[in-house]
């Protein structure tokens, strides 16, 4: 198979993993720092079962590591740049969608408050 085949299939692997919108939410948070699934689920809204059933298959195609401390499990990104290429995604949104006034709005300030965030926070480089 062509080095671009593989890497093609590779990438559309990432986007499909990426698909889910409460994902997308999960690699903003974890932008932030490393995060245990009590946090991620009070932050995204969801039940527990739920947001360890999207680590999961976050964790399956090496999006997220785990480290556990007691019972209790964290998570962080891979690689953190994952959440830039995102951020550049939603600028990419505000360009096509400029026609629609209120997606721009909410795109715009959901990109300020992303970057807004990783600005005082920035990623958690720590390696465990």
């Amino acid at each position: 198979m062509p080095a671009s085949a593989i890497a093609n299939k590779q990438l559309a692997t990432v986007l499909g993993v990426l698909s889910h919108p409460l994902r997308i939410r999960m690699v903003q948070e974890l932008y932030q720092g490393e995060r245990d699934v009590n946090t991620l689920q009070q932050c995204v809204g969801i039940s527990h079962s739920s947001v360890s059933q999207h680590l999961a298959v976050m964790r399956a195609n090496r999006l997220v590591v785990e480290r556990r401390e007691g019972r209790r499990v964290f998570y962080r990104l891979v690689e953190p740049l994952l959440a830039n290429w995102l951020l550049e995604g939603l600028r990419f949104l505000e360009v096509a969608e400029q026609r629609y006034d209120s997606v721009r709005l909410a795109v715009s300030q959901a990109r300020q408050s992303w970057a807004g965030a990783a600005a005082v926070n920035g990623p958690d480089s720590s390696d465990e």
